[in-house]
């Protein structure tokens, strides 16, 4: 005697196997290129890199400037009391000076300097005090945006020796030369 066929109501309980392959092995292989990729790429899936900063409690483009460390994958702890006493007890001639100073791995950073710059100084290591761009450029982090009318004006990124003498580490919006 043979019992009858009945269909099943119930779904499969997953997937055939070539299509779970299917739809898993683009995820794996993203997650494998992301891994592969430089660590700037890598920052936010990584340790926050703690960063030290002092500033004046009442200074919007310094907390601009800490929310662009932050978005970069910095871990930021906040003084604010101002910087000029941190920065005169660091060594940094006052005609470098900015309206914020921090400190990371070792060197100072002082005013709007750029998360990628910092992060280039902390691989090369050089023996030097830190980065700095002194004054407050518009176009700079913390000194962008809408509110400054998108506007980009050309600064440079220093690199401070110990003995306080300069050279440019890195340059932002130079116009060509024609």
């Amino acid at each position: 005697m043979t019992l009858p066929r009945h269909r099943s109501t119930h779904a499969p309980a997953s997937p055939p196997r070539r299509q779970w392959l299917a739809a898993t092995l683009p995820l794996l292989g993203a997650g494998l290129a992301v891994a592969l990729l430089p660590g700037e790429s890598r920052a936010a899936n990584s340790t926050p890199t703690p960063l030290e900063v002092w500033k004046d409690p009442n200074c919007g483009c310094c907390q601009d400037w800490v929310d662009h460390m932050q978005a970069n994958g910095f871990a930021v702890k906040v003084h604010a009391t101002g910087n000029n006493a941190v920065r005169a007890r660091l060594g940094l001639p006052q005609k470098l000076g900015s309206c914020h100073t921090a400190l990371v791995g070792g060197y100072l950073v002082e005013g709007h300097v750029p998360a990628s710059d910092v992060r280039k100084l902390l691989q090369q290591k050089p023996k030097a005090l830190g980065l700095a761009v002194p004054g407050m450029p518009v176009g700079s982090p913390g000194m962008d945006g809408a509110v400054y009318g998108d506007r980009r004006d050309p600064y440079d990124v220093l690199l401070v020796a110990h003995d306080g003498n300069t050279r440019v580490f890195n340059s932002y919006n130079k116009k060509a030369s024609t």
